[in-house]
């Protein structure tokens, strides 16, 4: 059995196949095969003002980050250098100065 990506507007998981297109019967979208690979392969990671974030880039934190079992925080206005992006919920790898290796979420970032 062949699974189908999801409905890329309402994400939909009972997609099926109809001719050469994907077919929503939730919100009756349809779409081709194509367009939904090209989408997957071009995952978009931009950071709290829009700006679209690169791996290499230079961000700075825009609000105070308790990390979690550690009595560290992560104030705002610390630069991290030379981000890594990953998949998952937690989409920037980064290490910051005086705490160590950490992921980021990008919400809560913007480009320096």
């Amino acid at each position: 059995m062949t699974t189908f990506p999801p409905c890329p507007q309402c994400s939909s998981a009972y997609t099926y196949e109809d001719g050469a297109l994907l077919v929503c019967p939730e919100c009756g979208h349809e779409w081709a095969l194509q367009q939904a690979e090209a989408v997957d392969e071009a995952k978009v990671v931009r950071d709290a003002v829009g700006n679209l974030l690169q791996d290499g880039d230079t961000v700075t934190v825009i609000k105070d980050l308790k990390l979690k079992g550690s009595s560290l925080v992560v104030k705002v206005g610390t630069k991290v250098r030379n981000i890594r992006l990953v998949d998952g919920d937690h989409d920037i790898d980064c290490k910051v100065d005086g705490i160590g290796q950490m992921g980021l979420k990008s919400e809560f970032v913007k480009k320096a």
